[in-house]
């Protein structure tokens, strides 16, 4: 496995500082226990390399993008399970081009607050608020969490007929996940903003929204996907540490590890 660190936040619009989140998590990884009770292993031990921080490219967030775009395909080609850790939200479009070219049946589950279905926002199509519009040019989209969007986000999701799962639908129980599933092809990337998450358990993100996952309905949505599902990479976003306060940065490495472990050891038949 290869974790993909991005210090970058160009275009965020409220509070800045989620360039500090990958370094955060890393940091926050060297305390977890590295036995994972729930799987019965230690997903370490297949292998975990973290590369060195990937350098912002300041051009503006179109140069960015196709940095993003070469470095997650120079990996793929080598085969590596890629984990990529924002770092702000709009970085997630270059990951999925590159494996949408490695897997041609690629469908992206977006589980997340906010719907980031915009074609542009500050003068450019590649943003935050704009990510989900842009993979659709790659990927067939599932999005999980959703529980703030704007009326032109929701008109084009109705009109596309998009798969989206609210928050107010989610909490209400796992009925919902079974329908989840069969929008998913066999090859999955996972793109998730930590925002989807309650603020009481996670503030440290950029625009926190009241409402909003806890750590076990999370888990359960992502086991879930990789009990049906291949999962081929994914990316944990939008962290932006509060100084002082650790417990949002160690529940973001936890959460990249159990992701690690749900991917290495459900629905693998190697």
């Amino acid at each position: 496995m290869v974790v993909l660190p991005i210090p970058y936040d160009q275009t965020v619009s409220y509070r800045a500082g989620t360039r500090e989140g990958p370094r955060a998590i890393i940091n926050a990884s060297a305390q977890i226990e590295l036995y994972d009770q729930e799987l019965n292993s230690e997903p370490y031990r297949v292998g975990i390399h973290t590369l060195k921080e990937l350098e912002p490219d300041m051009s503006g967030p179109e140069g960015m993008f196709k940095r993003v775009y070469d470095t997650v395909s120079l990996f793929n080609k080598k085969k590596k399970l890629l984990i990529m850790l924002g770092g702000e939200h709009s970085l997630s479009v270059g990951a999925v081009k590159a494996f949408s070219e490695e897997y041609k049946d690629l469908s992206v589950i977006q589980i997340d607050a906010h719907a980031d279905m915009r074609d542009t926002y500050c003068d450019t199509k590649y943003n935050h608020a704009t990510v989900m519009r842009r993979v659709l040019d790659y990927a067939s989209t599932v999005q999980v969490g959703i529980r703030s969007l704007s009326k032109e986000e929701m008109e084009f999701i109705e009109t596309r007929r998009l798969s989206v799962f609210f928050e107010k639908d989610v909490v209400k129980g796992e009925g919902w996940m079974e329908e989840m599933i069969s929008h998913l092809s066999q090859h999955v990337y996972i793109t998730l903003d930590l925002d989807v998450l309650n603020p009481g358990i996670m503030p440290s993100v950029g625009t926190p929204e009241p409402g909003g996952l806890d750590w076990h309905e999370l888990l359960n949505i992502i086991r879930k996907v990789a009990e049906n599902r291949d999962i081929v990479g994914f990316d944990v976003m939008e962290l932006c540490p509060i100084p002082g306060l650790i417990a949002p940065d160690f529940l973001a490495a936890k959460l990249v590890y159990k992701m690690i472990g749900y991917s290495l050891f459900l629905n693998r038949k190697d």
